[in-house]
């Protein structure tokens, strides 16, 4: 599918639900939308790996017959499906009964049947309990069929549900929809949520355009980015997650078989659904991703935690986009924590240095870590200051971009991100003021491709461009007192001409003789008309 039919899905899968979500919240609606376009993904998947493993025996409708062709074949397998069933497990990880697939529930909402919800209930439930993959387990736990939102009793939701369903599959079969296209069209729809999500979007949702920044600096070679893009990365960390598209665009970028394993980790569990379905609806097999539920900042992911450096993860990038200015409580205990030993522990107003502390003790030392931050890391005193200045002393920061204001659904403050190394081979730093490199829209602003790729480009070869890039020695840091402010080091203003002082004197005096030259002449004239003269 081109990429004029996939936007055309997109609209036409966001218009359905615009119109049917009613008063529901953007976000509850969201929800129900993805995960019906998530089972639609994993049917097609499953019949699909179904039809090679049956073969022959696989069933052909006949005309009229609107069950599913794996429905047919368990009316007239019932003693075979048991093994069918182990079989498939080992080759794809779950299993979906005929009654649950897609194409069955599709049916179930197009004749308007009382039963669909129930139905539905138990697929989500059997697709959890029933599959081999731990991947699956609690993938629907946020999806309340019996929510009142929905509608206040059970007749009412479930011609909702009806109503829902149909809508999606009408839309669907106007498109030849493969894997690819769903995946797209998923992105798409969390894009759009989070356009009508205002501030919470930002629990779940970077830009597009802006992950294309983070994975374009983190794809090319670390220690020496002007010789291209790495062939392979083994590991990629993202440890405030959201969806899952700054990690997916990682991968892009890489290409299918460019990383060994992407590993996530989000908080709230929604989005934490949200994000492995994502991974998912991308292809990627469930051996392929780790994404983990906990907190990032306590560190309660053990794997994580195991003490034996030797065996402690450590990834070739990382990237982030951690919620803002995040207020969290640090312990005393966290005080002896071996990620915040070497520097300090970020104040309570403001997490921003400990989640980059966090990622970055996991950061391999040939790695590259690219996180976005508001512009206060650069600049704001007390305990952060100290952690920038030891940052900063040790070599650590290798790049600061400036970005646009109001590139984001959540905010409209202007972000930077930090590109940081353990084994950086430049000693100075590269700062690129960006801020007015940008194309405004109605309700924010866009980084165009060319935008993109200039700054991409710019930290690649290390550019220096007046009003836009400069590399920047530590002497002159350290006299600035390690203050990162980027308009300190790269103004974008237009600096006015000098004004030459001696040639404005000449020109005025020539001008007052002038003047008094022409007042002559002119008193002279009134004189002879017997006018008074001029002051």
């Amino acid at each position: 599918m081109n990429d004029s039919a996939k936007q055309q899905l997109g609209n036409t899968l966001w218009g359905i639900a615009d119109q049917l979500r009613g008063a529901m919240n953007a976000d509850d609606f969201r929800d129900y939308m993805l995960s019906f376009l998530f089972l639609r993904y994993l049917s097609d998947n499953y019949e699909t790996a179904a039809q090679k493993e049956l073969g022959p025996d696989y069933p052909k409708l006949q005309t009229g017959d609107r069950r599913t062709p794996l429905a047919v074949w368990y009316a007239d397998n019932a003693d075979d499906t048991q093994a069918f069933e182990q079989q498939m497990r080992r080759k794809t990880h779950y299993v979906i009964q005929p009654a649950y697939l897609w194409g069955s529930i599709a049916e179930l909402a197009r004749t308007q049947n009382g039963e669909l919800l129930h139905t539905l209930q138990k697929g989500f439930d059997y697709i959890e309990n029933e599959s081999f993959a731990s991947t699956f387990a609690g993938l629907f736990s946020e999806i309340n069929l019996n929510s009142e939102k929905l509608g206040k009793d059970y007749v009412v939701r479930n011609a909702k549900l009806c109503t829902i369903i149909k809508s999606i599959a009408e839309g669907l079969a106007q498109f030849s929809t493969d894997k690819d296209t769903l995946g797209d069209a998923y992105e798409y729809l969390i894009g759009q949520f989070a356009a009508g999500s205002g501030k919470k979007a930002g629990e779940f949702y970077t830009p597009q355009q802006i992950s294309s920044i983070l994975s374009g600096i983190v794809t090319l070679d670390s220690q020496e980015p002007a010789s291209g893009q790495k062939k392979q990365l083994d590991s990629v960390l993202d440890f405030a997650c959201g969806s899952g598209s700054l990690l997916l665009n990682v991968r892009h970028r890489m290409g299918p078989h460019g990383i060994g394993k992407i590993y996530g980790q989000e908080k709230n569990i929604t989005t934490y659904n949200l994000a492995r379905m994502n991974m998912l609806l991308h292809g990627l097999k469930d051996t392929e991703f780790e994404i983990f539920h906990g907190d990032t900042l306590t560190n309660d992911w053990d794997w994580l935690r195991e003490m034996n450096p030797a065996k402690s993860p450590k990834f070739d990038a990382v990237v982030a986009n951690p919620p803002f200015s995040y207020r969290w409580d640090p312990t005393e205990a966290l005080s002896e924590d071996r990620r915040f030993t070497d520097y300090d522990l970020a104040p309570k107003s403001a997490a921003d240095f400990a989640f980059l502390l966090h990622g970055f003790h996991y950061l391999k030392p040939e790695g590259v870590m690219a996180i976005i931050l508001p512009h206060g890391v650069l600049f704001r005193g007390g305990v952060e200051e100290r952690i920038r200045t030891k940052l900063l002393k040790d070599g650590y920061i290798d790049t600061v971009i400036g970005l646009p204001a109001n590139l984001f659904f959540s905010t409209g403050i202007p972000v930077c991100v930090l590109v940081l190394k353990k084994c950086k081979k430049s000693e100075d730093v590269l700062i690129i003021n960006a801020a007015e490199n940008f194309e405004k829209g109605k309700r924010q602003n866009r980084l165009l491709p060319a935008h993109i790729d200039k700054i991409i480009d710019t930290y690649q070869y290390r550019k220096e461009e007046e009003r836009y890039a400069r590399r920047v020695g530590m002497d002159e840091i350290e006299k600035n007192g390690f203050n990162l402010n980027i308009s300190r080091y790269v103004s974008t203003a237009i600096a006015e001409d000098a004004v030459d002082m001696e040639t404005v004197h000449a020109n005025l005096v020539a001008l007052t003789k002038t003047i008094a030259v022409a007042k002559d002449k002119h008193n002279a004239f009134l004189k002879e008309l017997d006018l008074p003269p001029l002051p």
